[in-house]
């Protein structure tokens, strides 16, 4: 009985996880292979008052509105660890709109997953004098 109760269970999950529409997924798809540098985009600042664009930027970029909505944060991979950061202060005045230069290929059935180790495991930064740090835990042992 536990394990019919179990099985029913898992089905009605598996069969509520089936049902995103193709193009949520392959908006989730898309948007990991923005995050990813892997798709050719131009976003340009707009100033809706004076009709003028306040600046375009072109290549491999992710973004993001930061989380109160007043700034649309731009990264550009310019190099193979090379990238670049611009930032537009929102306002009433201003806005910004993103155009995907190239058609990407992704699924609409499979959502993807990205698993970097180094994300883990990342690189430590040592500041500071090599002498001072045994100095310090030589003073600490005595």
């Amino acid at each position: 009985m536990k394990t019919s109760i179990i099985f029913a269970i898992v089905a009605v999950l598996a069969i509520a996880g089936c049902t995103d529409d193709d193009a949520r997924i392959a908006t989730a798809n898309l948007t990991k292979a923005a995050d990813n540098f892997e798709i050719n985009r131009r976003v340009v600042f707009y100033n809706g008052i004076t009709d003028t664009y306040i600046l375009s930027i072109e290549g491999l970029c992710s973004m993001d509105l930061n989380s109160s909505g007043t700034a649309f944060n731009v990264i550009c991979k310019v190099g193979p660890r090379e990238y670049k950061r611009n930032t537009l202060v929102l306002s009433d005045n201003t806005t910004a709109f993103v155009e995907q230069l190239d058609p990407a290929t992704v699924s609409a059935y499979h959502y993807r997953v990205t698993f970097k180790p180094q994300a883990i495991l990342p690189d430590v930064d040592f500041r500071g004098d090599a002498d001072e740090l045994t100095t310090n835990t030589s003073e600490a042992n005595q």
